[in-house]
């Protein structure tokens, strides 16, 4: 199955714009992006807050429509994304690659003008970071895309942070560590009971590269870097008594599904519910996480 050809593209809609952007992965974007700036210190003008959020926004958004312009013949070969805008006809390449430019650069331009040019400036990073290192060169040619790709989808609540302080301090690096090290164990989870639609579209994820063992192993060993640098802002004492308990029990039920995970050696027809299970609960803990974060940071700035 391949991308339609010219002739075939029907005329795009807004919805298919829409979803060019991905916005399942946009929202947890936005989320966390919004729980760095609530939780920086310093004060922000509520317009000059909206106006960072609606452009990181925007570069994500800009990321997706670029990672689905380079992907479309990849994107065609797979169940779970052969519906997209590119694959199903929908809308040519060079509307959705103007499209992705466009937003990227609205985007930067507009938070370097109304908000700081640190923050445009790491946005910008990010942009080329997922489109041009994570998408052309990471995802199709090592294993190892996620893990080094991951840094794109941590810089969101560094950009949060650096709109109300124009500095970066060690407080949003352990942001940007929890997001970084969480994402291995997402993913790899999530590839897990993909392989067969992966394999299909010839991407080299860990399990149909090193196979399903050695990937469970990798899940359950990332989980404890990911928990240190999840509990370290309490521990510091950034963090209050209610992120320290909630980060604590949040991370011991992580590493229980990790563990199910490890230990799951059965065949891959019954080994799906563990990598499932872990999967949809790392969306929650990421949610949860950062949530709580920000409010106790409130509570006590």
């Amino acid at each position: 199955m391949t991308t339609a050809t010219r002739e075939n593209i029907m005329p795009a809609e807004w919805r298919d714009f829409w979803a060019l952007t991905k916005p399942r992965v946009m929202s947890l974007v936005v989320f966390t992006a919004l729980c760095g700036l609530l939780a920086a210190p310093g004060e922000i003008h509520p317009v000059i807050g909206f106006t960072a959020i609606l452009c990181l926004a925007m570069g994500a958004g800009a990321c997706g429509a670029l990672n689905q312009w380079y992907e479309a013949d990849v994107d065609a070969k797979m169940a779970r994304t052969s519906k997209r805008p590119l694959p199903a006809g929908r809308m040519d390449r060079e509307a959705a690659l103007h499209f992705g430019i466009g937003l990227a650069a609205f985007s930067v331009g507009i938070m370097g003008v109304a908000v700081n040019w640190l923050s445009a400036g790491i946005l910008a990073f990010s942009i080329f970071f997922y489109s041009v290192v994570y998408t052309i060169w990471l995802k199709p040619n090592t294993p190892q895309n996620i893990v080094i790709g991951g840094a794109a989808g941590a810089f969101p609540p560094v950009i949060g942070w650096t709109a109300v302080t124009s500095d970066v301090t060690l407080l949003p690096i352990l942001l940007f560590a929890i997001i970084f090290l969480w994402t291995p164990p997402h993913f790899w989870s999530l590839a897990l009971f993909m392989k067969t639609d992966y394999g299909a579209a010839g991407i080299p994820m860990l399990p149909n590269v090193s196979g399903q063992k050695v990937t469970r192993n990798q899940i359950f060993a990332y989980s404890f870097p990911m928990a240190v640098a999840a509990i370290a802002p309490f521990a510091l004492g950034q963090a209050g008594w209610l992120y320290g308990i909630s980060a604590i029990v949040l991370n011991l039920l992580f590493l229980g599904l990790a563990f199910n995970v490890w230990r799951n050696q059965a065949t891959e027809a019954s080994a799906m519910k563990p990598e499932k299970k872990l999967f949809a609960f790392s969306i929650l803990y990421l949610f949860l996480l950062f949530g709580l974060f920000a409010f106790d940071r409130m509570l006590i700035l």
